[in-house]
């Protein structure tokens, strides 16, 4: 009973230290609230508008129908009517319009003849993803008129449905993995300062002389930050079920245990790196070190299976990756324990690594 009693006293004391300035219990939370608001309306890879630029050197009937096939989409918005090719670079370089069409004097002579008739779409590269998918968009609307025009129907009708996001709305790729990876970035602040804080304030050396086994140490740093990413977890999946409305499929148990597997992985490495740094300054600067390429890392904005080999045999060691393929999947596919074990595997061999080392650390790295 003592024993329990030690480690509720050191987790009564961590979370004294956290909350007792009124300012550290606003940075704790309102950081995940605002950036999942922003990520939600800014970071989106949707594309609504497509500023273009028109050059219709035909200037008949079928061009006429062309553009208004365009701009009846709501994906096109005209921003400038070009009267030569002479205006092309200028209206491209200023940012004026991301892409230009232009239509030949002779377009609706040849359509008239049966022939075709090229058009050219001129894209500004400098914005790749936009432009990649303002071309895509053209394709789909000119094979539109084409088909309309010819008045032919295609021999093959291709019939498409979405699993899991049936609108293809980037916002709900990219909300859910926010639970753990916006969590994760005071979790790990908090687990890498803990005793950095302990020994700036000269307090850490008192812990050692106590009774408490390493063992105690380590759960009393581990749970509140555990605790601290759990409640920032849970606000951001209220904003995106309340506020973006993105449905969850999945069991809300699994989601919060896949969740408190990740944060332990993320705290063992948080206190590793706590008792290594010898101040708050110098934890602070091991951690953002780690948290850019934990991110990039993660497939949170860019698949893994799109990486250099090299650096896709890095994220294995990635909690973060493991964390976001498992909310995801849980989230907006429904999965079962059976479908994402793999997901919890690495990360309790991370923290089963992790979290032995820091409690040797914490009686071994003194300073």
């Amino acid at each position: 009973m003592a024993w329990f009693k030690h480690i509720i006293f050191l987790i009564q004391k961590e979370f004294l230290a956290i909350f007792k300035e009124p300012a550290n219990r606003v940075i704790l939370f309102a950081p995940a609230l605002l950036q999942a608001l922003l990520f939600g309306y800014a970071a989106t890879y949707d594309v609504n508008h497509v500023d273009y630029a028109i050059l219709d050197q035909s200037n008949g009937a079928a061009s006429h129908e062309l553009i208004s096939h365009l701009e009846g989409s709501g994906f096109f918005r005209r921003t400038a009517t070009l009267n030569s090719a002479n205006q092309i670079a200028n209206v491209v370089s200023k940012g004026t319009a991301l892409a230009v069409i232009s239509i030949p004097p002779d377009f609706e002579n040849k359509l008239n003849k049966n022939q075709i008739s090229p058009i050219q779409l001129i894209l500004d590269g400098r914005n790749s993803s936009t432009a990649g998918v303002a071309a895509s968009y053209m394709g789909v609307i000119i094979n539109s008129y084409n088909q309309k025009y010819l008045k032919t129907a295609a021999p093959i009708s291709l019939d498409t449905r979405v699993w899991y996001n049936p609108n293809l709305d980037s916002r709900w790729g990219l909300m859910p993995p926010l639970i753990a990876a916006l969590s994760m970035i005071q979790t790990l602040l908090l687990a890498a300062l803990s005793v950095a804080r302990e020994r700036e304030q000269g307090t850490f050396d008192q812990l050692l002389v106590t009774p408490y086994t390493p063992m105690q140490l380590l759960i009393g740093k581990a749970l509140p930050p555990i605790f601290v990413g759990l409640i920032q977890s849970s606000i951001i999946l209220l904003i995106i079920l309340f506020w973006f409305k993105i449905p969850m499929h999945g069991s809300f148990g699994l989601l919060y245990f896949g969740l408190l597997s990740f944060n332990i992985a993320v705290v063992g490495l948080g206190l590793s790196i706590s008792a290594i740094a010898v101040n708050m300054q110098q934890a602070m600067l091991y951690t953002f070190l780690l948290i850019m390429p934990l991110m990039l890392l993660s497939g949170l904005l860019t698949p893994v299976q799109n990486m250099p080999a090299i650096l896709e045999i890095l994220t294995y060691a990635n909690p973060l990756r493991f964390a976001i393929d498992l909310v995801r999947r849980v989230y907006l596919e429904g999965a079962v324990f059976s479908d994402i074990a793999f997901d919890f595997v690495p990360m309790l061999i991370m923290a089963i690594i992790t979290l032995p080392l820091a409690a040797w650390l914490f009686r071994n790295r003194l300073y």
